[in-house]
């Protein structure tokens, strides 16, 4: 066994030229890099882009399996770059040693994870915490999150998704941002600096990865994993900004997409990762392939076979293999052919190095292998309040008639009626592997720290059977055993607090739904309450928008509570008893129907706008355009009022937009004032809307506040079909409100 790393000795002059108590620059990173990149064989280079899914105990005896002893000999050459799902202090020092102390080069691991809304301690939903317009906070989410990954070695997780979609079919909605680019931007922005820190090398943080690598929010029919088809307006302007600006920021990883778009598979996408990624974007971190997306080209019909999909996917730009087997398997025999260059192979292999170096990898392997920190950070009580506080700013206020939330302290009989009322795991919400189930505070518990007046019935369960992370979610069609006991409690109860929704693993990837309703008997069980007790309190846990017209009809109050982490129970309760008043806007639509689906915001005109008196306009005959629930939609325990808007457009460059916000209610509390334009006539036709500006402000009751809004260039321009950025002139509309489809407004003319 070798005590240090072989290279180490050859990179010696390079290395003491870096003051060991100040981090390295660029400049000390490439010189490392280029000088070691000159001692790789080219297996050694190829073992680089290869990453490995966990395959056996490594802590126990060397596989028996010939495949599994295949890999682990690939291990022991050097000929792997990275592990995946490999976690836990003990495991991942395991393998690092091997690397380290047996391979020629002693290049280290580096292991990635889906840290995607906490690891132990968890979070709300990515789609939760963009509904609290908070950037602050969701970067704070994602420093906890990678305090924890980090605390049992992992040093990279696959997030966030910055993916814009507009279909709540998908199921992985809840994964990302919402349906705007705008925002979808400023929160991946904030969860890669809150991933990363101010120093990747530090041992608390860890590469962040922008996914995926692209159009894949635009799966057609919300059918996960399925074809995409948009224009290229489309692609420029919604859905590359949000990675643009994660590349800017400085994320160090992307993932490509399982999707086609145009006819091509996006891992073997070169425009997509070689054209507008690293070259107009000056991208200098690497691409991954998502898992198994290579060999999935042959699927699509795209590749042969996988020497053919090593072949695309390298020469395209796709820097380390995930699952495929690909490069490790072919992709020698292709360099030697003249398939793919040396030249190619380097650019990988130097972008992936280059990393490993920025964590610090090469100064100390081990960093992230400290057992008092994994025994001491999850869990922790201060991420506790972190996820608490993230909670309560992620619920969203639908709905409040004659006032009846919040409720008081002192009101007697409430009655609480759902199985998720009582669930301590479904809360917890989809992708939360690092994380243990029964761990999350449920409604009931967290309503019980505030009354003694609380009485439960389930009324009917929303799944039956097991549930996991890998199979579907079976939903309870049938069974109403429960209803007789709920209708009764509903009866004898002063206000009913009904917890409906999804189980949390029924939205995630996979999860796809063509039904937005209720699931299962829980509508049933819904008005079958409604109809002995009217005074009900709708608490919906989702990973998705849902089309909810009969309770957005009838149900006097409605709260949306999504899947909100650890902390669930005691963010909704503080919420309904008025500890916290909630300041919540939507990120995404709420559709009246699935069959307005998709439905979004910043829609273009048709040439038939109507409404009109004849049927010849762009509508439905059964239902309204209208959506339900609209972007930024969210109400208050408070009111307020907008006004004395100022447009300034004397400096061209620089368009001043001003309004009063003033809290006209009774609480304090918190508004996110929005700022949308419209170029009215452009060059391609421009949405109805674009949010280009937001700010959430704390109000005491009577006070007010001035909020300021600059617009430049980069607000009022727009992307042409071929990428280029401009700015045209011309006069925009600009409203400013508290949501997309309410506010002040007025306009003004750039010249």
């Amino acid at each position: 066994m070798k005590s240090k790393l072989p290279f180490l000795w050859c990179l010696l002059p390079l290395l003491t030229m870096t003051n060991c108590e100040r981090p390295a620059s660029g400049d000390d990173i490439d010189a490392k890099v280029e000088a070691l990149l000159k001692q790789m064989t080219l297996e050694e280079k190829i073992g680089q882009m290869t990453q490995y899914n966990g395959f056996w105990e490594v802590t126990g005896p060397v596989p028996a399996d010939a495949d599994a002893q295949a890999k682990y000999e690939h291990i022991r050459k050097g000929w792997v770059g990275s592990f995946l799902n490999v976690r836990g202090v003990e495991n991942v020092r395991t393998l690092q040693k091997i690397v380290v102390e047996e391979t020629r080069l002693g290049i280290p691991l580096i292991f990635g994870s889906d840290v995607i809304h906490g690891y132990k301690t968890l979070s709300p939903i990515p789609l939760a915490e963009a509904a609290s317009w908070d950037l602050e906070a969701i970067e704070q989410s994602a420093r906890m999150g990678a305090i924890e990954a980090s605390a049992v070695g992992v040093n990279w997780t696959f997030a966030p998704m910055v993916d814009i979609y507009r279909d709540a079919r998908w199921g992985r909605v809840m994964e990302g941002a919402g349906e705007d680019p705008y925002l979808g931007a400023r929160v991946g922005v904030a969860r890669v600096k809150g991933f990363q820190g101010d120093d990747l090398a530090a041992e608390n943080t860890i590469a962040a990865c922008a996914k995926h690598f692209a159009a894949y929010g635009f799966a057609e029919a919300g059918r996960d994993y399925n074809t995409v088809d948009i224009g290229t307006t489309t692609l420029y302007n919604i859905v590359l900004p949000p990675f643009k600006a994660a590349v800017e920021n400085g994320v160090r990883t992307v993932m490509n997409a399982f999707n086609v778009l145009n006819g091509v598979p996006a891992t073997a996408d070169a425009f997509l990762q070689r054209e507008i990624l690293k070259d107009r974007w000056g991208f200098q971190g690497f691409v991954i392939s998502d898992w198994a997306s290579g060999k999935e080209m042959i699927d699509h019909g795209f590749a042969r076979d996988l020497e053919h999909v090593a072949e695309l996917a390298a020469n395209a730009g796709s820097d380390m293999d995930m699952e495929s087997y690909a490069y490790v398997t072919h992709l020698k025999a292709l360099v030697e052919s003249g398939k793919v260059s040396m030249r190619k192979i380097d650019d990988a292999v130097r972008r992936i190095l280059r990393v490993k170096f920025e964590l610090g990898l090469f100064d100390d392997p081990y960093k992230y292998c400290d057992e008092t920190r994994e025994k001491t950070l999850l869990y922790h009580p201060d991420h506790q309040a972190a996820a608490l506080d993230m909670a309560k700013k992620s619920i969203v206020l639908l709905k409040n008639d004659n006032q009846l939330l919040p409720l008081r302290k002192d009101q007697p009989r409430i009655g609480v009626i759902g199985a998720l009322a009582n669930d301590k795991t479904s809360p917890l919400g989809s992708w939360r592997i690092g994380s243990d189930d029964s761990t999350a505070v449920s409604v009931l518990e967290g309503l019980r720290a505030y009354s003694a007046n609380v009485s439960y019935a389930k009324g009917a369960d929303v799944s039956v059977g097991p549930v996991s992370f890998f199979t579907n979610v079976s939903i309870n069609e049938t069974d109403k055993s429960g209803f007789g006991e709920a209708i009764a409690l509903a009866r004898r109860s002063d206000v009913v607090i009904m917890v409906l929704g999804e189980h949390g693993y029924q939205s995630g990837e996979g999860r796809s739904r063509t039904k937005l309703d209720l699931p299962g008997v829980q509508q049933e069980l819904l008005e079958a309450v409604y109809a002995v007790n009217k005074n009900i309190v709708l608490v919906l846990m989702n990973g998705r928008p849902l089309a909810i017209p009969w309770a957005a009809d009838n149900v006097p109050a409605i709260v949306e509570a999504w899947h909100l982490g650890s902390q669930s129970g005691n963010a909704i309760a503080q919420v309904l008893f008025g500890e916290y008043n909630p300041g919540g806007k939507l990120p995404m639509t709420f559709p009246r129907s699935v069959g307005q689906v998709p439905i979004y915001y910043n829609y273009y005109n048709t040439g038939r706008p109507g409404p009109k008196q004849d049927v010849f306009w762009s509508h439905y005959s059964d239902e309204s355009n209208a959506p339900l629930y609209p972007f930024g939609y969210g109400l208050s325990y408070t009111t307020f009022n907008y006004s004395n808007l100022q447009i300034d457009a004397a400096d061209n460059k620089n368009i001043k937009v001003q309004v009063t916000v003033t809290n006209t209610g009774a609480r304090a509390g918190e508004e996110v004032a929005q700022l949308y334009i419209r170029d009215r006539v452009a060059s391609i036709v421009r949405p109805v809307k674009e949010l280009k500006g937001f700010e959430k402000c704390y109000l005491e009751p009577g006070a007010a506040k001035t909020i300021a809004f600059t617009l430049t260039d980069q607000e009022l321009g727009f992307y042409d079909a071929t990428g280029k950025f401009i700015v045209e002139p011309g006069v925009f509309d600009v409203m400013v409100g508290p949501h997309s489809q309410e506010g002040l407004s007025g306009s003004f003319e750039l010249k």
